[in-house]
């Protein structure tokens, strides 16, 4: 069901910081860029192979990352898995009695379809279902 991984995702305090360190420390450059009102987030993607390094930054202080920056700080955000049918892999965490924040899929970045599978259903890991 996963086929591989879509992006990594890094929460911080300022995006052109983040952006800079990795272009200066790693080569990286900016695949792409976007806000995400829905999410209350700007995003930049670093292409790392085929799979996206994703920065992260609040665009209001109520967003789930403003919030995760002020309980835990910068750093590891989630992860996001590739999926060919976001809606059948979401109803799978579902049917194996795992708790979803999403309960449908929803437009995601990229014209992206995307799911989050709740934390403490998976380990302590939140999970991006994405479906190009």
């Amino acid at each position: 069901m996963l086929t591989e991984i879509d992006h990594v995702a890094i929460a911080v305090k300022d995006l052109e910081a983040a952006i800079a360190y990795y272009e200066e420390t790693f080569g990286a450059t900016v695949d792409h860029r976007e806000v995400v009102d829905s999410d209350g987030v700007e995003e930049a993607l670093l292409k790392v192979a085929e799979s996206y390094i994703q920065l992260l930054t609040p665009t209001r202080d109520d967003s789930p990352v403003a919030k995760y920056l002020e309980k835990k700080g910068e750093g590891l955000h989630h992860i996001g898995y590739r999926v060919s049918d976001c809606g059948a892999a979401l109803q799978a965490v579902k049917d194996s009695g795992g708790r979803v924040i999403d309960e449908e899929p929803r437009p995601g970045s990229r014209g992206t379809t995307v799911a989050f599978v709740h934390p403490k259903a998976a380990f302590g890991t939140l999970i991006e279902l994405v479906q190009e």
